[in-house]
């Protein structure tokens, strides 16, 4: 699995430590072993996961900007595990209502010493942060519209939106509120997977 990784990684323009191919490596294992019994994620095979879960999430790293982010129905860790491996430096916030995924979620800081994740459970409405975010990043999670809509209150003054799509963007766009712009709609290629990916990215008016 560390080979196909490591291939997969090298038809991009990331670069990862040895230590970070590792981190990957063992969130895959972990994410594996729990989901017989949480049923954290729909897609059984690791090999698979190495595609439509680490690398569809890392190819976002280069367009982050920050040091603060939240991952907004975070599920298992995605994209804000892979984020925070990539970026050690950085603070990423993994939020989910649902318990059995804050309790996955500790298990991998633990296991994979991740000090810069902060797994939280809670609605997103509810999250009342003391600092915005320079970043709130959601994958999946809901459509754009109903996410600025709930996401609203949790940017810095200077802080953005990071919303990962696949191929319908345009329609999304169209219903945008009010209250954000498009910065730019930036195409994601995720090597060996057969479906458009784009990140847009918006800034609060």
């Amino acid at each position: 699995m560390l080979e196909q990784l490591r291939l997969l990684v090298a038809q991009t323009s990331l670069t990862l430590t040895e230590q970070q191919l590792h981190q990957c490596i063992e969130y895959v294992k972990l994410l594996d072993k729990w989901n017989s019994a949480y049923n954290l994620t729909s897609v059984r095979d690791p090999q698979e996961m190495l595609i439509k879960h680490v690398m569809d999430s890392l190819v976002v790293a280069p367009h982050l900007n920050g040091d603060r982010f939240i991952d907004v129905g975070t599920g298992p860790g995605l994209p804000g595990v892979l984020l925070a491996i990539y970026y050690p430096d950085k603070q990423f916030t993994l939020l989910d209502s649902l318990g059995k995924r804050i309790r996955f979620l500790n298990q991998v800081k633990l296991q994979l010493k991740l000090s810069n994740i902060f797994p939280l459970q809670s609605r997103v409405e509810d999250h009342q942060p003391k600092q915005g975010y320079d970043g709130v990043i959601s994958r999946a999670f809901a459509s754009m519209n109903d996410m600025l809509n709930w996401c609203r209150h949790l940017p810095a003054p200077t802080g953005r939106f990071f919303a990962m799509k696949g191929a319908a963007v345009q329609e999304e766009i169209a219903a945008l509120p009010d209250f954000v712009k498009v910065a730019s709609v930036q195409p994601l290629l995720v090597p060996q997977l057969q479906a458009q990916r784009h990140l847009v990215i918006l800034d609060p008016c």
